[in-house]
């Protein structure tokens, strides 16, 4: 994934442009594409912001945190629980429909683990 421009280049971008230059005018005296130009001009009007946003990252386990209590208690109640029962319980008594990993990401963000121990072969 590519990083953003520099926030002085989006800034220089929108100024000509508000200083009455045309988009891809302003695109092609700053060295920009025009999708860009056109893009961080809109984002501009609508929002006034005039910085890139974070790239990446995870933004869907946070529904789960709303839930993080439950969760927690839930793990404390059953040491061996699964993240699949955790997800299961989730989607059956609260309606919320999160992945396994959502669990873990959860979880994770609370330094809590749900680590089985290796099954142990039965003694002769």
């Amino acid at each position: 994934m590519s990083r953003a421009l520099s926030s002085d280049l989006r800034s220089r971008v929108i100024a000509a442009v508000e200083a009455g230059s045309s988009r891809r005018a302003a695109a092609a005296r700053f060295g920009v594409s025009v999708s860009s130009a056109i893009r961080w001009v809109q984002d501009w009007r609508e929002s006034g912001r005039d910085k890139a946003q974070r790239q990446g990252g995870d933004r869907r386990s946070q529904r789960a945190e709303a839930y993080k209590d439950i969760v927690l208690a839930a793990v404390d109640a059953k040491v061996d629980i699964t993240l699949v029962e955790l997800a299961e319980m989730l989607r059956r008594d609260h309606g919320l429909a999160v992945a396994p990993s959502t669990v873990w990401r959860l979880l994770d963000r609370h330094d809590m683990t749900v680590k089985k121990r290796p099954p142990t072969l039965p003694s002769n």
